[in-house]
This record gives C-alpha cells, structure tokens and sequence, in this order.
C-alpha cells in the first residue's frame, strides 16, 4: 500500500514545497518517476498550460523524472498505453479544475485501474483541490451542487479544498447530506500526508486543516499530526 496526498488548492509554490517535496521523499527520491494527470483542467482547455505548471514545480523541486500525461477525457482515459505509463509510477499528481469531469472520467477506467495498482505497490497518490476531492469516497461537485460517488481511495471522507476562502461555506449543506461522514477541509497552500495507512497524517505547508465530526470542529495547524478516525489526536 502506498501513501495520499490531499492538498486544499493555490498549488504550485510558497510552502507547498513543505507537503510535496515529502511526497517526493515517500515516493522513493528525486529519480522516481513523478506522473502528472491534467484530466480536471481540460474542459477549458486549461489542461496543457496546468499540466507544465506542475512540470515546472517538480522539477524546480528536484524531480528528474516528470511527465505530464495526456489524459484529458474518456477516449484517452482508456488508452493502455497511457495507463502503462502510470503503472510504474512511483509518485502521481491530480491537477485541480472541474470535479465532476474529473471524477466520471477516471472511474472505471483503464488509467484509474492503473493508478490503483500502483498505489497498491508503494505509490504516492496526490491531488489538489478537484484532484483531492474525487480522492474520497464521496465528492462534491459545485457545478451540479449534487454529492457524487468519488474513486475511494479514502472512504468515510469528502474533502473541502479552498477551506479557507469559499469552501467552509459548503460544510453545513454536506454535513446534512452525509452523516457519519468526516468532513476534511483543506485551506489553500495546504497540504495533508498519511503515514502509509490512511489513518495518521501530518498537515504541512501554510494553513490548516479542519476536521467536521458530527457537532464539533477540529483545527490541525500546519507541523501537526492527526487522525481521520474520533478521538485520536497526536502533535509533534
């Protein structure tokens, strides 16, 4: 089993370094092959302009061997050669951008079959904002204002990325529409690491994240160690 990566938006510099550079660490180093898939960015034709934004960063970070896969919609979701590009990744980075797209994209498909497989064998697993967001067992897409089925990676959790500007706005809707489900709002230049087993994670870069359980809130400060399950708690 690999590790996960969820980051809360406004990617790409400042301490963002902090989350994403122990995702290279995790990954296996500087010379592990470093995947980017740019599919939530292309419904505006965003998707190669993101995509060498983030090729950019990671290799300003260190990384050697980064690529920026063209997955973009269906068709190309279900390329084998595109998803045997990713199966020997060791860290795979989903961009931010349209959540609804993103997610019935991948589902089912060939390249998400294959990120499967490799996060079973030790891949890091990231994604900001809409890439953090389909992540989770449930997902909210803005554009329909509807909760969705996400690729579960992360079960019993729905991410709020931005929580900080626009997107604590969305707890009090999703908290009605899903209980029992933790709520995990991420604020911009934030970043959140598990420790390999989805349980213990370490919140890294600028801001916070927030942890919606039933009536109460919980805060976790940047340099702090949390758990997604009630009642456990650990600094550093």
């Amino acid at each position: 089993m690999g590790y996960l990566l969820l980051e809360g938006g406004a990617e790409f510099g400042g301490r963002m370094s902090e989350p994403d550079l122990r995702a290279i660490s995790l990954a296996g180093g500087f010379d592990v092959p470093v995947r980017i898939i740019p599919t939530a960015a292309a419904p505006d034709r965003n998707h190669n302009r993101a995509g060498n934004n983030g090729l950019r960063w990671f290799r300003n970070l260190g990384a050697k061997d980064v690529a920026v896969l063209p997955v973009i919609d269906r068709a190309s979701a279900d390329e084998p050669i595109l998803a045997e590009g990713l199966r020997s990744a060791k860290l795979i980075y989903l961009l931010g951008g349209f959540t609804g797209y993103l997610g019935q994209t991948l589902k089912d498909s060939r390249v998400w079959e294959a990120v499967q497989q490799a996060y079973q064998n030790g891949a890091v697993i990231a994604g900001s904002s809409a890439g953090a967001m389909v992540l989770c067992e449930f997902y909210y897409d803005p554009a329909t204002r509807q909760v969705a089925a996400g690729l579960n990676l992360l079960p019993r959790a729905c991410v709020l990325p931005h929580h900080n500007t626009f997107g604590k706005d969305w707890a009090p809707r999703l908290a009605e529409k899903l209980p029992g489900v933790t709520l995990v709002g991420i604020d911009e230049r934030t970043g959140m690491v598990d420790d390999g087993s989805g349980v213990t994670w370490s919140a890294l870069g600028q801001g916070a994240v927030s942890l919606y359980r039933a009536e109460r809130i919980e805060r976790h400060p940047a340099g702090e160690k949390f758990s997604l399950l009630a009642n456990q708690r650990e600094t550093e």
